[in-house]
């Protein structure tokens, strides 16, 4: 069972990553360009295979995770979608804080080449001495490309539509292995040793020269998920292949429809428009966020996207999506 909720309540939602062990996926900032007391500016955290990974960093992010009790030196990677302050305002502040727990493993930046341009002095004047490398991997937001992968996930960007340089992030997590049938293996008595190759789907041969298929022995594995995160963007079907049949999407909702013409001239989306992308990308989930300061009371948003897919909800902040 999935449960969605703040540190102090939790409430069930079928949500997505079935199966993954911690998974959690916890909105530090829903806001857009001017921060309100309400929501702070963008930034998000993916935990999975008991790694986290940082989107966006606005100004406040540091505070937001302390506040809401993330392990902050347990974060190795952050994913910046684009060079606007309120997605990137945070990094110096975060780096800093980092040196100042004692950090001295490697931090990993993947970003447009700007953002080192711009960081490097402040990171140099502010922060001699660091004993830790600050490692900037630079990625064309206008291309999709994979630009992180380990053993359980890949990262992939997806190309937006903004005023500037600017993409998303697909976290696509690999093929699982099977399960081991116990009665089975015990049936066969397969060795211990034997189990690895057995959960990678290789068949098992007995001391007789028995060959035992390897879909007598084991279990089909669980689902491969996919969360997709879709920043500052313009309404725009050109995504539609990137992030189809996902299992959960982020996709911003700076405006209410009837600033549709707003949102347009500001290259950003309204909550239907979010919500007629999921409905085209055929997606198991829904998310919006990145709400204008405009507004006060976030019940309109969700309103208006559930009026043409259901399945949405709202990404305030301090919200925690967890398996």
């Amino acid at each position: 069972m999935i449960h969605l909720g703040d540190a102090k309540t939790c409430v069930p939602f079928c949500f997505i990553m079935r199966d993954m062990e911690n998974f959690k996926l916890r909105i530090l900032g829903s806001g857009s360009a001017l921060p309100t007391k309400m929501s702070n500016q963008a930034s998000q955290i993916v935990e999975t295979h008991d790694k986290l990974f940082m989107i966006d960093c606005g100004e406040g992010t540091q505070c937001q995770m302390r506040r809401l009790n993330v392990r902050i030196s347990r974060l190795n990677h952050l994913f910046v979608s684009h060079l606007h302050g309120d997605h990137c305002f945070g990094v110096v502040g975060l780096i800093s804080t980092l040196d100042l727990l004692g950090r001295t493993s490697d931090f990993h930046v993947y970003a447009h080449k700007d953002l080192e341009r711009l960081v490097r002095p402040q990171l140099d004047y502010f922060c001699q001495g660091l004993a830790f490398n600050v490692i900037f991997h630079h990625i064309d937001p206008k291309v999709s490309e994979v630009i992180y992968e380990d053993n359980s996930i890949e990262v992939r960007t997806i190309p937006l539509k903004h005023k500037v340089p600017t993409c998303g992030f697909l976290f696509k997590e690999k093929p699982k292995q099977r399960h081991i049938r116990r009665d089975m293996a015990d049936f066969y008595k397969v060795p211990i040793r034997e189990m690895q190759h057995i959960k990678n789907g290789a068949d098992f041969v007995t001391e007789d020269g028995e060959v035992v298929p390897n879909d007598r022995l084991t279990k089909p594995a669980d689902p491969s998920v996919s969360f997709a995160y879709c920043s500052d963007t313009a309404y725009s079907e050109k995504i539609l292949p990137y992030i189809e049949g996902v299992d959960c999407l982020f996709h911003e909702a700076t405006f209410l429809d009837v600033q549709k013409g707003r949102a347009r001239e500001t290259m950003h989306s309204t909550a239907l428009q979010a919500a007629e992308i999921a409905v085209k990308a055929k997606v198991k989930r829904l998310v919006i966020g990145h709400f204008s300061a405009r507004y006060e009371d976030h019940k309109a948003f969700l309103s208006e996207a559930r009026s043409v897919f259901e399945n949405t909800e709202l990404a305030e902040d301090g919200r925690v999506f967890r398996f």
